[in-house]
């Protein structure tokens, strides 16, 4: 009969009212049967349909009743954020950062092991794995309890979690980051680059969540961009999406060369323009300058809504923003919105424990992995 639902278009419509009423719940107080309804436009039945599920499943957990009114009062449910956790893994090239988080991405636990941009592989992956470590232990964990995995990285990572280039850390080209870390934790493990975390979690948690286009600029001791359009995170054909950089031409490859030239340290090239040093802000304008050619770049391919400004240059927001923002009004169409990250150092972690998170739901709603089981 025409109209009518297959078996894998009802499948289909349960996981996503289900992941509906999640995220009705996720993150906020506890609810009724009647206001889920009412914040996911389904029915009354079919919420209590989902709802009841949910609970045998493990998702949710009835939170008392609601006093007051005439009749019985009404049950309250919510969502079950310590019912399992996720580890989230940021492989830099001076600290390595591990957090626990519970289901609804607070971080409940977090540890960080210092390197240094020369060191080797097996050194980075052996601090990677203190890291982890010391983070488990601290949750009171192992890593057999960890439901997923998320870790970002420099470099350009293919589906499977290996890095197929990266020029920043000396021997990284080729490292399986996600065979890695199953080993300490063998839930799934999702590897991705840290640009495109950063600005994951800009729009989950930072200064981007009502933008649904948006470019990531990742500045520090390299530089790098991510994207994100129509509310979802930009990966291209072959994970490759924001590798504008590549183009020697735009000087991302120099840029931040325009501020060590002018000191040891970019922090006191920041620090004496901010106190007015002529010299000094000359190599910021410089510096702008090369950022704002790639940027620039992406603002006219994509025409976002918001430009966001991360990495560790970002704590110089204040001698940034406008310099840039004038270098994009020279070159864009219309400029958009330029803010600085609002999550600074945590915004690739915190993009790596959204990236578990997203796989944690999906694998629990489609019914490969029951999470009564887990429980």
């Amino acid at each position: 009969m025409a109209g009518e639902l297959s078996g894998g278009d009802l499948s289909r419509l349960r996981q996503l009212n289900a992941l509906a009423v999640i995220k009705a719940l996720q993150g906020g107080p506890s609810l009724t049967l009647t206001e889920v309804a009412k914040h996911t436009g389904l029915s009354r039945a079919s919420t209590e349909d989902v709802v009841r599920e949910l609970l045998g499943k493990g998702w949710l957990a009835e939170a008392g009743a609601t006093a007051g009114g005439v009749g019985r009062p009404a049950r309250r449910y919510r969502f079950r954020a310590d019912a399992g956790r996720v580890l989230g893994i940021d492989i830099g090239g001076h600290k390595i950062r591990a957090v626990v988080a519970d289901l609804d991405g607070n971080v409940e636990h977090s540890a960080g092991v210092p390197v240094t941009p020369e060191m080797g592989r097996l050194d980075r992956l052996a601090a990677v794995d203190r890291a982890a470590a010391e983070c488990l232990a601290a949750a009171g964990m192992t890593g057999a309890d960890v439901w997923a995995s998320g870790v970002g990285t420099t470099g350009l990572v293919d589906g499977s979690g290996r890095v197929l280039l990266s020029e920043a850390l000396p021997e990284w080209t080729g490292v399986d980051l996600a065979a890695h870390v199953r080993r300490l934790a063998p839930a799934p493990v999702l590897v991705e680059n840290d640009s495109k975390l950063a600005a994951l979690a800009e729009c989950w948690r930072g200064v981007a969540r009502y933008a649904k286009d948006m470019v990531f600029l990742l500045a520090g001791l390299r530089t790098g961009a991510g994207l994100v359009i129509d509310g979802k995170l930009h990966r291209g054909f072959a994970n490759a999406s924001g590798e504008i950089g590549a183009l020697p031409v735009l000087g991302w490859l120099r840029a931040q060369e325009h501020l060590t030239a002018a000191s040891g340290e970019a922090s006191d090239v920041f620090a004496a323009a901010r106190a007015g040093d002529k010299a000094a802000n000359a190599a910021v304008r410089r510096y702008v300058k090369d950022l704002a050619l790639g940027a620039s770049a992406l603002v006219l391919a994509l025409d976002p809504q918001m430009v966001v400004v991360g990495g560790g240059f970002s704590r110089s927001a204040d001698v940034l923003i406008e310099p840039l923002r004038r270098e994009l009004d020279r070159w864009c169409i219309r400029t958009p919105e330029v803010r600085m990250s609002a999550l600074g150092d945590e915004a690739v972690v915190l993009g790596a424990v959204r990236l578990a998170l997203d796989d944690v739901e999906d694998r629990v709603l489609d019914g490969r992995t029951p999470l009564v089981s887990q429980l």
